[in-house]
C-alpha cells in the first residue's frame, strides 16, 4: 500500500496590509511615540505626523545628518507623512479638529494635561469622534503621586530598577546601551493600539490607551522582582551572570568574547565534550544545576581559561556542532552587515530625496499573509502638508498659501 505523499504547506495569496486603511495622527516626538507609530505605519496604517512649522520634531536637528537629515530621525520616521501645523493658532486647531474626525487614532507623547490645556484631551476628541482610539504616552503615567514628573528615558531607567541591575557587582549602575525604555515603550504603544483597534471591532467605540514608561520598564523585572516579592530575596547587579543559570554568561576566547548558555544538566554535558573537558561534568561541585550555581566562583575561572586556548571561531563551531547554545558579541557594525539579517528582510535600502540612498532595519514582525513592510522614507518636514490639506480636507489651495504665509502650517 502506498503511503500518502506528504501536503506540502502553501501560503495563501498575500492580502493587504493588516492595518490598511486606518489613519494615525502622530503628534509624537523624539523617540518612544515615533518608534511606535513607525511600525504601525509599517503595517498598512496611514500615519500623519503632525510637526511644528519651520521646526519639526526635536531630533530633526540632532546630529549627525547626512544629505542635511538627522540619522536619527531617518531611523524611526519611515512610513509616515509629515504635516506641519501650529497646535496653539486658532486656525490650526480648526485643521487639526477636521483631520481628527476623519481619523481613527491619535498618538501622543506629551506631559500629562498638555493636550487638555491646547483642546485636544482624549474627552474633547472622544466626543468628536466616538470611534477614535486615543493613545498617550507618559514618563509615569497619568495617575498616581509622581504623573506630574517628566520622563525621559534616562530617568526612567533609573528609576524603574533596570539601571540597579545593570552593571558589574564592584561598578556602579549603568544604562542599556540603547534608549531600552523609550524603545519598549514605544511598541507596548503600538501593541495597545492595536488591541484597542481590535476591541473597537466588537464595541463599535474607541478608548482611551495610557502607557506609563516607569509601568512597561517595571513589568520588565519579571523573575527579578519575583525573587523579591516572593523568596525574600534582594536583586543584585551581577555583571553578565544569570541568578539562576551556570554557565550563562560571557567568556573570553583567545581572540574575542562570545556567549554560552547552558540551562540544563544534559548541556552541560555536551559543553564539556565540546570543550574536551569530561571531568568537568563529572566533578561532584558541578554536576548539577545547583552546584554549579552555588561553586560558580570556582567553575567561571576554569571556563576562561579553556576558552582562552583557541579563537572564538573554532569554539563557536565546536559548540554548535554539540547543540550548545552559543554566540559572538559582535560589534554594531557587524550585526548591521549580518548575511543572516539581509536573508530574513531586516536590511532595507529606500531612496530619500535629500539624503540619497538610506539603510534602515526591516520590520521585525512577520506577518505570512497579510505582511508589512518598510516601504517610504521618513518625510521631509512639512512633505504631505499640500496633499493632506487639499485632497483629505477639501482646503482649497488660495487658502493653504494664506494659511502658510501666516504660520499656521
Amino acid at each position: 500500500m502506498n503511503k500518502p505523499k506528504p501536503r506540502k504547506s502553501v501560503r495563501p495569496a498575500r492580502a493587504r496590509a493588516p492595518l490598511a486603511g486606518v489613519r494615525i495622527i502622530d503628534f509624537t516626538r523624539i523617540l518612544a511615540g515615533p518608534f511606535g507609530s513607525m511600525f504601525l505605519g509599517d503595517m498598512g496604517a496611514e500615519v500623519i505626523k503632525v510637526e511644528e512649522p519651520a521646526k519639526g520634531d526635536d531630533t530633526r536637528g540632532w546630529p549627525p545628518f547626512v544629505g542635511g537629515e538627522a540619522t536619527y530621525f531617518l531611523a524611526v520616521n519611515r512610513s509616515k507623512k509629515s504635516l506641519t501645523v501650529n497646535m496653539k493658532a486658532p486656525e490650526g486647531q480648526a485643521i487639526l479638529r477636521k483631520l481628527i474626525a476623519k481619523a481613527d487614532v491619535v498618538l501622543e507623547n506629551f506631559r500629562p494635561g498638555t493636550m487638555e490645556r491646547l483642546g485636544f484631551g482624549y474627552e474633547a476628541l472622544g466626543a468628536l469622534n466616538p470611534r477614535l482610539v486615543y493613545c498617550s504616552i507618559s514618563g509615569f503615567g497619568e495617575s498616581g503621586p509622581e504623573a506630574s514628573r517628566p520622563g525621559y528615558d534616562l530617568i526612567v531607567q533609573g528609576e524603574s530598577g533596570v539601571m540597579d541591575l545593570t552593571g558589574f557587582p564592584d561598578g556602579p549602575p549603568v544604562k542599556v546601551g540603547n534608549s531600552i525604555a523609550d524603545l519598549v515603550s514605544g511598541m507596548a504603544a503600538a501593541q495597545g493600539v492595536t488591541l484597542a483597534l481590535l476591541a473597537r471591532e466588537r464595541t463599535g467605540r474607541g478608548q482611551k490607551v495610557e502607557i506609563g514608561m516607569l509601568d512597561v520598564m517595571a513589568s520588565l523585572l519579571t523573575y527579578q522582582a519575583g525573587l523579591y516579592w516572593n523568596a525574600g530575596g534582594q536583586p543584585k547587579r551581577r555583571g553578565n551572570q544569570h541568578p539562576s543559570i551556570v554557565p550563562y554568561e560571557v567568556f573570553r576566547a583567545r581572540d574575542a568574547y562570545l556567549t554560552l548558555g547552558v540551562a540544563n544538566n544534559s548541556l552541560w554535558e555536551k559543553t564539556c565534550r565540546a570543550l574536551e573537558q569530561p571531568d568537568l561534568a563529572r566533578d561532584p561541585r558541578f554536576d548539577t544545576d545547583a552546584n554549579r550555581v552555588a561553586n560558580r566562583d570556582a567553575l567561571i575561572p576554569l571556563l576562561n581559561e579553556v576558552f582562552g586556548t583557541r579563537p572564538v571561531d573554532e569554539w563557536l563551531a565546536r559548540l554548535e556542532e554539540a547543540g550548545v547554545p552559543a554566540g559572538k558579541i559582535k560589534t554594531v557594525p557587524e550585526v548591521c552587515e549580518s548575511p543572516h539579517l539581509k536573508a530574513r528582510g531586516m536590511v532595507v535600502k529606500l531612496p530619500h530625496p535629500k539624503a540619497g540612498e538610506i539603510t534602515v532595519m526591516g520590520v521585525p514582525i512577520r506577518l505570512w499573509n497579510t505582511p508589512g513592510a518598510a516601504a517610504t522614507p521618513p518625510p521631509l518636514l512639512g512633505q504631505h502638508t499640500d496633499e493632506i490639506l487639499t485632497r483629505l480636507l477639501r482646503i482649497p489651495k488660495a487658502k493653504v498659501v494664506r494659511l502658510r504665509a501666516a504660520g499656521v502650517v
